[in-house]
């Protein structure tokens, strides 16, 4: 399946593990997060990078410990309605992940957006939808209204782009 990655369609050239099995001595594997526990002393010595797809119903909490040492995170989106990945990849990034966030499943062009804003850079699309399709909507927002959102480079919110020479906290709405 191809990946949509800075808005091109690149190669996904990682080894994807299962449950069970023998796991190449070399290359870059993805494997499920049972496996990161049951294994990990095995995993750790392989050569090539390491991913774990993790599941929806997991804490981001429990992947604490294993963050410096991973490349890519999975994250699946079962339906389309099913937004549990936005709050785990959120929170990842607020842990301090900076690896890649990979979204595999019923990804949809619509919700790419809200996607980056919260930490993915890395989707796992069909062929659904054209690749125009995707790279246009990676376009339509350059600027999100929430403050405190995953930002890459430069990118900043409407609020601070707006107030750039007031005092935050005078400016700020807030209670009180």
């Amino acid at each position: 399946m191809p990946l949509l990655k800075n808005n091109l369609l690149v190669s996904d050239t990682w080894i994807t593990a299962e449950a069970e099995g023998e796991l190449p001595n070399a290359g870059d594997v993805i494997v499920p997060f049972a496996r990161l526990h049951t294994e990990w002393d095995a995993l750790s010595a392989r050569t090539g990078r390491l991913g774990v797809r993790f599941g929806n119903t997991d804490k981001p909490e429990a992947l604490a410990g294993f963050l410096p040492r991973l490349s890519v995170i999975v994250l699946p989106f079962p339906a389309f309605n099913d937004g549990r990945a936005y709050s785990i990849a959120r929170r990842l990034r607020e842990m301090g992940y900076r690896g890649e966030l990979r979204a595999i499943g019923n990804v949809l062009p619509d919700q790419l957006q809200f996607m980056l804003q919260v930490g993915f850079d890395a989707f796992e699309i069909g062929e659904r939808f054209p690749l125009e399709t995707w790279q246009k909507a990676s376009r339509q927002m350059s600027l999100a209204y929430q403050r405190g959102l995953f930002r890459r480079g430069a990118e900043a919110e409407i609020w601070t782009e707006r107030h750039t020479d007031a005092e935050p906290w005078l400016e700020q709405p807030h209670a009180g």
